[in-house]
């Protein structure tokens, strides 16, 4: 039987990475050597590595606990059985204020991921896809006109467009805070998703091709959306 870790050996995990995420997110993942990531825990390279095995392990695991938090949201959200609106107004806030308190997390997913090796770079995508499906389906139950129409992921997206965009540019010391900007992109959003229509049937081929651009673009959603 393994024994189990302790739970300063977990407190050890969560320092690390978040001073890893902070490195990746100003540097880059493949310019940040380990010999810095250890001067800036505090610990030395050897005890680094009785922590992650790699550099890689330490991206993938900084990328996976992120969405496992992003998931955990919606799951949260999901247990308020709210009616569809205030579902989908309720995720779009709870995402932008994590997104305040996790810039870093988040630019690490953004520019960072592509280096992680395929098995960890599927692990990631499958996350993200259920994070994105969240969405949809709570876009479709906000707007049933757009439920089974080829434009609910290109709606989807644009909608995480707004989301994700907003660390890039808002301030923490601006005059608009996260939690005044939250409500401004919901109702953007819902107002204006209620005016979308479905593609016709023999429009063209842009409906087509946009909705296998978005079919294909789901794994990376967060990070193309960003």
């Amino acid at each position: 039987m393994s024994r189990s870790r302790s739970a300063s050996f977990e407190q050890q995990r969560d320092a690390i990475r978040a001073s890893a995420a902070q490195l990746f997110a100003r540097h880059g993942y493949p310019v940040t050597p380990i010999a810095e990531l250890a001067r800036s825990c505090g610990v030395s390279k050897a005890l680094l590595y009785h922590y992650y095995r790699d550099k890689e392990q330490l991206l993938f695991d900084i990328a996976d606990r992120y969405l496992d938090s992003l998931l955990a949201i919606v799951a949260a959200v999901d247990a308020e059985a709210l009616p569809a609106p205030a579902r989908l107004r309720r995720l779009v806030e709870r995402f932008i204020a994590a997104y305040e308190d996790a810039a870093v997390y988040h630019r690490v997913l953004v520019q960072d991921v592509k280096y992680l090796k395929a098995a960890h770079r599927s692990q990631v995508n499958a996350k993200q896809r259920k994070v994105v499906q969240a969405f949809a389906d709570a876009v479709a139950a906000a707007a049933p006109q757009l439920a089974g129409s080829t434009l609910l992921m290109p709606v989807t997206m644009t909608l995480f467009g707004m989301i994700n965009w907003t660390f890039t540019w808002l301030k923490d010391d601006g005059a608009v805070a996260y939690t005044d900007m939250a409500p401004v992109v919901a109702d953007l959003f819902l107002r204006g998703v209620a005016a979308v229509r479905p593609l016709k049937q023999g429009s063209g081929n842009g409906g087509r091709r946009a909705g296998r651009a978005a079919g294909r673009t789901t794994g990376r959603a967060l990070r193309q959306a960003a």
